[in-house]
């Protein structure tokens, strides 16, 4: 089997920190593109570190090239600034960085998206992930996989002391009931979108993993 190219998004993230370190780890992966709003310090001979302002596709949609797109680009309403801001990262760049690699024959497409994912959710941050699901999936790669993990644990490079105060709330509810529901850690997310490239899925162009499901993946 040949050596992977893989394409990263969100790499400076909870997520995506841990996904470029087992990328570069992997030997299955020869060439680790990272396209980024700022650097993420890491030198190795496998990587690629494009600084991007996503807004320009010109500037950066043919530097997208080979097997693999992972995106786990993301934020919250509070760190964005407003509803407007966070859609434009949620929805408009994930999309349109999708959209060019579609176009540029990348064959692979992974993303993370969120528990309860859904275009006619009320909410607003289930209804941008479930409207952005239902998009990528329309465009033309061979295999496009949606993974939805519920609240994530790890290692943040800043503090949301809500979110760890619920995430403690989570844990402990979990352990007793909804088990499904616990949280997972970041770098089994990572691990699970790795891993989802290798498996062979039931449905070949087009696949969801949810919750108690990425447990699962992550220790193929």
């Amino acid at each position: 089997m040949k050596n992977l190219t893989a394409n990263v998004i969100g790499a400076t993230g909870l997520v995506g920190s841990y996904l470029v370190r087992l990328l570069l780890e992997d030997d299955r992966f020869g060439e680790v593109n990272i396209f980024t709003r700022r650097t993420t310090g890491i030198k190795h001979k496998k990587l690629k570190e494009h600084l991007v302002d996503f807004a320009k596709t010109s500037s950066w949609a043919e530097k997208l090239q080979g097997d693999v797109l992972f995106s786990s680009l993301g934020t919250t309403r509070k760190k964005a600034g407003s509803i407007k801001k966070q859609f434009l990262v949620d929805y408009t760049y994930q999309y349109t960085v999708a959209e060019a690699a579609a176009q540029q024959k990348v064959s692979n497409y992974v993303l993370i998206s969120s528990a309860g994912a859904d275009a006619k959710s009320k909410i607003f941050y289930s209804k941008i992930k479930g409207e952005l699901d239902d998009d990528v999936r329309k465009l033309d790669f061979e295999k496009t996989i949606i993974l939805r993990p519920s609240i994530l644990d790890g290692q943040r490079g800043e503090q949301r002391g809500a979110e760890q105060l619920s995430l403690k709330i989570i844990r402990w509810l979990t352990k007793f009931v909804f088990k499904r529901y616990r949280p997972i850690h970041a770098q089994d997310v990572a691990k699970s979108m790795i891993n989802s490239v290798f498996r062979k899925h039931d449905t070949p162009s087009y696949s969801i993993y949810t919750l108690d499901e990425l447990f699962e993946l992550a220790s193929d």
